[in-house]
């Protein structure tokens, strides 16, 4: 009998036994947006809202619905994130990068964090062997850092995959965390020396959300929902709150008014740090030795 693998990229630790996070300020929850900057091959099945030609090539309908992301939805999505002061978290295929220049220059005009987020969403990595992660890993970040100035310091894989290797190849590249593992309402460090988990979410999430059927009114209630619980929790130590947005998702016509409504609210709470990923991650690296 073949004997099961364990796991050795973290270590089980229970949020009630931990030393309490304090954020800058006195704020009790750091809330980020993950914005989903994505480019999607056009002979290649990937996530879709009609399952019944995914299988087609051309896909016109899915890949469509795709692509309106980066020619229009996106756009609405910026000006509801400059209306409330928000600056993104942008989680970058390197293809878009490449692809849609403009969206680049609009992050880099707005100061947003960039992480690396694979080549492109139609193409997982898994089942690469080591030597090919490497290659491909070095490829995606240069890339990156090539088009925006800026090396990214956080990687999220195409629908959040790694191998068993990605987090050790990642440090080698000088970046200091990873979003896949949605397990804690804190950041925790991995067992691979100067890598850490930050917590990011399949839950609430657009693509998930709205693709089971939520309404908008209901979208704005789960966003105060979860803030309002991670608030309370926060008593015993301070939390993460990730909101997941795909320009293809929450930018439709039809949504605009309820991801205003939920920026609204999370930008006026008290005792919110409204920040990116990235200055989350730098600030528990920073004070981790205050917490014993």
């Amino acid at each position: 009998m073949t004997k099961p693998t364990e796991n050795e990229l973290f270590t089980y630790s229970p949020i009630t036994e931990r030393p309490p996070i304090e954020w800058p300020g006195g704020a009790r929850v750091a809330v980020y947006i993950g914005l989903n900057i994505e480019h999607f091959l056009i002979d290649r099945p990937s996530t879709s809202i009609w399952p019944g030609t995914a299988d087609l090539v051309p896909d016109a309908l899915n890949h469509g619905w795709r692509d309106y992301g980066p020619r229009v939805g996106i756009w609405r999505t910026i000006e509801s994130l400059d209306r409330h002061g928000v600056r993104a978290s942008a989680l970058l295929n390197s293809a878009a990068a490449e692809h849609y220049p403009q969206i680049i220059k609009a992050g880099l005009e707005r100061d947003w964090a960039w992480l690396a987020h694979g080549r492109t969403n139609s193409i997982l990595q898994a089942g690469m062997t080591r030597d090919e992660e490497r290659r491909f890993l070095a490829d995606v970040v240069d890339t990156i850092t090539d088009a925006t100035g800026r090396r990214p310091r956080g990687w999220m894989g195409p629908g959040l995959t790694e191998t068993f290797n990605t987090p050790e190849l990642l440090a080698e590249l000088g970046l200091s965390y990873v979003l896949d593992w949605t397990n804690d309402d804190q950041p925790y460090a991995l067992n691979v020396p100067g890598m850490l988990s930050v917590p990011y979410s399949v839950e609430l999430n657009d693509l998930l959300l709205f693709g089971k059927g939520t309404t908008g009114p209901e979208f704005v209630r789960i966003v105060k929902d979860q803030y309002e619980q991670l608030h309370a929790d926060s008593e015993h130590g301070g939390r993460v709150m990730a909101l997941a947005l795909h320009p293809f998702v929450i930018g439709q016509a039809f949504r605009a008014r309820y991801l205003d409504e939920a920026l609204e609210y999370l930008a006026t709470r008290p005792g919110v740090w409204l920040t990116t990923s990235d200055e989350i991650a730098e600030h528990y690296l920073r004070t981790a030795g205050e917490r014993g």
